[in-house]
């Protein structure tokens, strides 16, 4: 039964059909063969598996990176990024990171990254004269932020499989995303001494330190707010109308570009820390704030885009949707048949050192990334090796963090790796010239996995300090 169960999914898979689909199918053949379970069993535990709470974040982050796109605030956040390190030599890759280090905050996905930030760093570093295969390399590597750094649409799909504190996987998402892109930058730094790339934009005060007062304002903004939502004898006026007039105030008097947009992360992990919101109301707040700026404060949004906006996030949530749906009764046929347990034993038989592991799933997880989407390969998995975490006494956080790293350093890779299709568009090069381009910027990711995966205090610093 269990060849029939795994050689009908390798089957339907090796015949092109969606992963989504030959997960349904490979299940219900197996039930409809074993025949004592009814058939739809398949339905209703598929229906089941998307009867979650917190997976009500998933439409809404979608549908907060694409508004965020689509109002310009990509163009602010750049122009921001320039301001603040493109003085620097290679200056542009300087740019390109930290770039998705602000958008990280808002989007929650590597390609939202890549197709919206990355089709204007793309073209910014070609007109600079930067060979494009440098730009879809940087751009390619700093897309993964996106998931790293909270909010993350990976984490949360991460968190509803394996009953994890979604706010706990954010906190610990940030320390991480810090060393990537500091990494990055480092990388960067190397080719532009060794190119002898140069600034791209002249060395001004005036300009570096309106960038800075712009991040400190940010900082400032921060501290008020979290001070203020953790009050609890203070009323609503307190806590939300007074903060948000003066910031309104200080942006148009300051004439800041992207103060509104550096807030946004502030907003979502405040409010989840003081526990104003949790992860899936968080969300919401992630698209409140976004048809704000869009339709109110830059007014770059029209009723006719948030249509079309509105519809491609349906298409993506019901993909990403129905991966899970699939994925839960494969996943359930998988425990019924105690396939996940066979495999712990055999992973404990080879040793029950946590560090072996982790190793070992590190090396399992990049093959994976390789041919699986994330989504699905998160709701496969994780039933399987929850069980080996919990007997080797590994933090499930800690966990959660490498294994979201992992498929995110599978999106760069061939053959199934979405970041790569969509710069080998926006750049216009062939697949093949857009793989080569971005094997050297796997090695900041890599050295970040390694750090994370054996030094489990980079992650778990921050969730400790925020929720004790």
């Amino acid at each position: 039964m269990n060849a029939l169960f795994f050689g009908s999914f390798l089957t339907a898979m090796g015949t092109g059909l969606p992963i989504a689909f030959a997960m349904a199918l490979a299940s219900l053949a197996y039930i409809w063969v074993s025949g004592t379970i009814p058939p739809l069993a398949v339905v209703h535990r598929m229906v089941g598996g998307v009867d979650s709470f917190p997976l009500l974040a998933v439409p809404f982050f979608i549908l907060a990176g694409n508004l965020m796109n689509s109002a310009g605030i990509t163009n602010r956040i750049y122009d921001f990024a320039l301001a603040l390190v493109g003085w620097l030599k290679g200056g542009l890759g300087h740019v390109n990171v930290v770039g998705s280090v602000v958008f990280a905050g808002m989007s929650g996905t590597a390609v939202a990254d890549a197709g919206g930030l990355g089709t204007i760093e793309i073209k910014a570093m070609q007109d600079h004269g930067y060979p494009t295969e440098f730009a879809v390399g940087i751009t390619a590597a700093s897309s993964t932020l996106g998931p790293i750094i909270p909010p993350s649409l990976p984490m949360v799909i991460y968190g509803v499989q394996a009953n994890a504190s979604i706010g706990k996987l954010f906190a610990a998402g940030f320390v991480p995303g810090i060393v990537m892109a500091l990494f990055m930058m480092a990388m960067v730094a190397w080719y532009a001494h060794v190119r002898r790339y140069g600034a791209d934009i002249a060395f001004s005060w005036g300009r570096m330190g309106g960038a800075f007062v712009e991040l400190g304002a940010v900082v400032v903004t921060a501290f008020v707010l979290f001070k203020l939502w953790g009050d609890q004898d203070l009323g609503g006026l307190y806590k939300f109308g007074i903060p948000l007039a003066v910031v309104l105030v200080a942006d148009r008097l300051l004439g800041f570009k992207a103060f509104m947009a550096l807030l946004t992360p502030v907003i979502l992990i405040g409010g989840m820390a003081s526990g104003l919101f949790t992860p899936t109301e968080a969300a919401v707040a992630a698209v409140a704030w976004a048809l704000f700026l869009g339709f109110v404060w830059y007014r770059t949004l029209s009723a006719k885009m948030l249509v079309k906006i509105s519809m491609d996030t349906i298409e993506t949530t019901a993909t990403v949707l129905f991966i899970v749906a699939a994925a839960s009764i494969f996943a359930w046929v998988l425990t019924t048949t105690q396939v996940t347990e066979a495999i712990a034993q055999w992973v404990l038989s080879i040793s029950s050192e946590p560090w072996v592991f982790l190793l070992l799933v590190n090396l399992f997880l990049l093959f994976v990334g390789c041919f699986m989407e994330t989504i699905a390969a998160i709701t496969i998995l994780v039933p399987v090796f929850m069980p080996i975490v919990a007997k080797l006494g590994i933090d499930p956080i800690h966990f959660g963090l490498i294994m979201v790293l992992n498929l995110m350093i599978g999106l760069l890779t061939p053959p199934v790796g979405m970041v790569l299709f969509v710069l080998a568009k926006v750049s216009k090069l062939s697949f093949e010239r857009t793989v080569a381009a971005i094997v050297p910027w796997t090695l900041p990711l890599l050295a970040t996995l390694l750090l994370i995966t054996f030094v489990p205090q980079v992650v778990l610093w921050l969730p400790r300090l925020l929720y004790p």
